[in-house]
């Protein structure tokens, strides 16, 4: 169980701490990827787009542990989403706060958004790299769509989860 941990809309003021967590949470990666430099640049993009997305955040004890974003259908979005397909962008946890439950929590956030929102499914991309997050949007139903180009050398797919609303 999470002590004092809830999640909230992310506010302007949460952006250098976002930011961080992003580099962070990626920073394992960073031998994997063909351009570490330029990729990294790229991952901050969540918060510069945070008008095109719901950025939520998750706090444990007064501090920022994770964040993710939900981009709603027909918002701006990788070309390889279908545009009327929701998506989970960019889920992260602080790499001292794994194992907690926090990115379960934050991916069913946005699956809640999702169905608030009468989709019929929601979307997202991994890579094999990602041996904490890809186990878990295996268990949540999530279910492999299709390949994706590689992003940086990295192999990456489309993960796809249907959605079922209340009556």
């Amino acid at each position: 169980m999470l002590s004092s941990h809830f999640i909230r809309n992310y506010a302007e003021s949460d952006k250098e701490f976002v930011n961080r967590i992003i580099l962070s949470a990626f920073d394992q990666y960073r031998d994997e990827y063909s351009d570490w430099e330029s990729f990294s640049a790229r991952l901050c993009q969540m918060t510069e787009n945070s008008s095109q997305s719901e950025i939520l955040v998750s706090e444990r004890n007064g501090e920022i542990v994770g964040a993710v974003a939900y981009i709603s259908a027909n918002q701006p979005k990788p070309d390889f989403y279908p545009p009327d397909w929701p998506m989970i962008r960019m889920l992260v946890v602080d790499p001292s706060q794994t194992g907690l439950g926090i990115g379960r929590a934050l991916t069913e956030a946005c699956i809640q958004r999702a169905i608030r929102d009468k989709a019929p499914l929601i979307a997202l991309h991994t890579s094999p790299i990602m041996r904490v997050a890809l186990p878990l949007y295996l268990r949540m139903g999530f279910r492999h769509e299709r390949d994706i180009p590689p992003i940086f050398g990295v192999p990456y797919a489309l993960y796809v989860k249907e959605l079922h609303h209340p009556i």
